[in-house]
């Protein structure tokens, strides 16, 4: 059972952004947060590869997940991402966020997101709390 409360937690799960794009809150801790996404054809490149703004989109939710999940208002201060490997369509995707230091203001989370077992980015960002 999740210590986040339902509202907080279906208010982080409904966005709507995510839901365009498909991206599904499927766990929600305090400090913690996984998405998931399949690659579909929509989100390719003219690669015929994920496109990088989908990816840090999944990453970028699974950070929002895990740092409001304590019910503060956090706001990103600072993110970057490095894209380890090229992503093919339909492979499903998760994202994985920890928060790793949090004072009354701010917080650091590092995301990991893997697909078929193997890690294709890693992303770090700072939060504000305003």
């Amino acid at each position: 059972m999740s210590d986040v409360p339902h509202e907080l937690r279906e208010r982080i799960a409904g966005d709507p952004f995510c839901a365009a794009l498909d991206i599904d809150l499927v766990a929600l801790e305090p400090g913690y947060a996984e998405t998931r996404m399949t690659v579909t054809e929509e989100l390719l490149n003219f690669h015929g590869t994920l496109h990088g703004g989908a990816l840090y989109s999944l990453a970028d939710a699974a950070f929002a997940g895990a740092s409001n999940s304590h019910g503060d208002t956090a706001v990103a201060l600072e993110t970057n991402i490095s894209y380890l490997a090229a992503v093919e369509p339909e492979t499903t995707l998760t994202a994985v966020a920890e928060e790793t230091h949090r004072t009354g203001r701010t917080g650091e989370y590092e995301v990991v997101v893997t697909g078929d077992g193997e890690r294709v980015a890693t992303f770090r960002d700072r939060v504000y709390r305003p």
